[in-house]
Formats: structure tokens, sequence, C-alpha cells
């Protein structure tokens, strides 16, 4: 009898060591979806973040903001080389330790990490110490994490995770750690083509106007303001044939002289660019086609009734020569979200091939 029951309980805790197996595995298994799911919404955050209007400044301090909040990390630095120095890019650290934070390539003990991709974790043993590369503090962190960052196998920075007490980082999953560097780097790369674009932006010298990069970046801000928007692309079909004709500084005082005119008659939140040459491209933000046909008509107008002496040439006696310009215009329609260079080069690909005589107002 006693035998039976040795072995009924030997049965008992079997299954029970069984079924605590089972309910382990599916926990963990939970938290492995868990963290998936976490980490997807983490990453959506990024491409949230990266799809924004914002400078290529704000995308990557958001993107380390993210980092901090959702991973519940006390420190989070991002340096990167801009060409000349390591910058500090992003960072929740007191500014007044950004120099010690930039300069980290420089350390003895991470120099190896930088070489071989492989992440490098220091920490502290006790509370009095502090960590090798700091120079005047001591309280802040205890522990940290270096991640060095590459694009297309080239050396771009670092991301550096502090911690505030020693051996924080002990059970860290670096997996999930690496997967966040692998997004810093597509971020970083992908923020790179707008930082170039915000570069490029120039104001132009005849017309007083910004070139077309402007659109891109800054104006894009004002434009994605509205759902939708009018964009007008026109040329000033006559420039070429005044610059042979007159003079090529007529020919420049003509730019000028239209869009002083465009200008003064156009409100702060219509983005007004010289496109290219003799095209000028204006958003409307907000208005529809119709209203702004109707507005270029009188623009048109005003346009074509300059007339400008020859600047810095001289012909015959009595004879009156006058630069006129003429001009074509193609409207169409832009939605916020959509390609606006699309939207553009169409535009532009209708003026290049509109016969040079034309010089109207037509709709795509």
């Amino acid at each position: 009898m006693i035998i039976a029951v040795i072995l009924i309980l030997v049965i008992i805790i079997i299954l029970l060591m069984v079924y605590n197996m089972s309910i382990h595995k599916k926990i963990q298994n939970f938290n492995n979806l868990n963290q998936k799911i976490t980490n997807l919404n983490i990453l959506q955050d990024f491409m949230d973040t990266i799809s924004k209007n914002d400078t290529v400044e704000e995308k990557i301090n958001q993107i380390n903001n993210i980092i901090i909040e959702r991973y519940q990390i006390k420190y989070s630095t991002i340096v990167v080389y801009d060409g000349t120095k390591y910058i500090v890019k992003a960072s929740n650290v007191d500014q007044k330790h950004w120099d010690t934070l930039s300069n980290l390539q420089s350390e003895d003990m991470f120099k190896e990490s930088i070489q071989t991709s492989i992440p490098k974790y220091i920490t502290v043993e006790g509370e009095n110490e502090r960590l090798p590369y700091q120079k005047m503090e001591f309280a802040r962190a205890k522990c940290a994490m270096f991640f060095p960052l590459y694009i297309d196998n080239v050396y771009i920075g670092y991301w550096l995770l502090e911690g505030s007490k020693p051996h924080e980082f002990d059970k860290v999953d670096t997996t999930i750690l690496e997967v966040i560097r692998n997004n810093i780097v597509a971020i970083l790369k992908t923020i790179e083509n707008q930082k170039i674009i915000e570069s490029m932006v120039r104001n132009d010298k005849f017309s007083a106007l910004k070139t077309s990069e402007y659109l891109y970046g800054d104006g894009r801000k004002i434009i994605d303001k509205y759902t939708t928007s009018t964009v007008c692309l026109f040329r000033i079909t006559n420039l070429e044939e005044i610059n042979e004709d007159i003079s090529r500084k007529t020919g420049d005082m003509v730019i000028t002289k239209v869009c002083e005119v465009v200008k003064s008659h156009i409100s702060n939140e219509y983005i007004f660019v010289r496109y290219m040459g003799p095209k000028f491209a204006i958003v409307f933000s907000g208005i529809e086609k119709e209203a702004v046909a109707g507005f270029m008509e009188q623009i048109k107008e005003q346009v074509e009734a300059i007339e400008i002496e020859p600047v810095d040439v001289e012909f015959e006696d009595g004879e009156e020569v006058l630069a006129k310009p003429r001009i074509n215009i193609i409207i169409s329609t832009y939605y916020k979200g959509t390609a606006l260079e699309g939207v553009l080069k169409k535009l532009e690909e209708y003026l290049d091939n509109a016969d040079k005589n034309e010089n109207k107002i037509n709709e795509l």
C-alpha cells in the first residue's frame, strides 16, 4: 500500500514537473514573441521618424529618445564622423561631457572594438570607482557598452550606452542591442541623402530665390501642412533669345524683374524657387488648381508687360530694342505624402517639349 502511494506521488511529481516545464516554455515563447512585437513597434517608430518633415538633427534626436524611452536605458549617445571630426549627433548626457564622449575612438579600450566591429562592455566594481574614459565625472555612469557603427564596411562613428550602476548590463540581451545598432546605421544611411539635399540649398544670385533643393527640405514642412497643394512651373520662353540677341546681362535683368513681380504678389506660405535655368517653381500650399489658374493669368499679364532696356550693349542710332519676357505656365495638383519631385518632373517635361512660341497656362 505504501509503495503504491509512493508511486502515485512520484507520478504526480513527474507530471507537475512536465507541466511546469511546459508552462515555462510557453512563458518563454510568449516573452520572445512579446519582444519581437516590441522590436517591430520600435522599428515602426523609427520609420515614422524618418518620414517626418524634420531636419536630420531632429530625426536623430528623436530616434535616440525612442531608444531611451522604449528600452529604459539611462544614457544613450550617438556619435558620427562628419568628415573632419567626430561630433555628438544625439545624447541625453549633459552637454559638458560631450567633448569626452566625442573622443572615445581615441581610447585604447575601444580600438579593438572598432577594428573587429564587436561591442565592448566595461564596468566598475565599486561605487567609488569611475570608468577609464571619464575625465571629470564620477557619479554619472558606472558601466558602458560601446557599439561601433559602419556604413558599407566604412567606420562612421559609434553608439554608446551607459548605466548608472555597476554591472547593470551584465544580463542584457546583446542580440536586441545589435538589432538596434543595425537600425541606427540604416537610419543614418537613409537620412544622409536628406542631409545632402539640405546642404545643397543656395540663394540664386539674379532671382534672389532659393534653389530647387529647398522644396525637398524646409520648404516641404510648409507644403505638407496641407493635404493638397497646387504646383506651378513656368518658363521664360524667350530668355535664351534675349541672351543671344541682346546680351546676357540683359537676360539676367529679365530674371530679376520677373521674380520681383511674382514675389510681390504671393504669400509667404507659397514656396517660390528658381527651379533650373529659365524655369521657376511655385507651390501654392493648400490652394486648389482652379484658383491658381486665375491668379497666374494675372501674374502672366504683369510679367509680360515688363520692358527692359539693353544692359551693357549698344545698338545703332534710332534702333529701339527692349527685352520683353514671355512665359509658359503649367500647373498640377500635389497630394501630401506623394512624390513632389515626380510632379515637378512631369511639369518640366511638358515645358521642355512644348513649342517655343507657346506661352499660356496649361493643366496636368
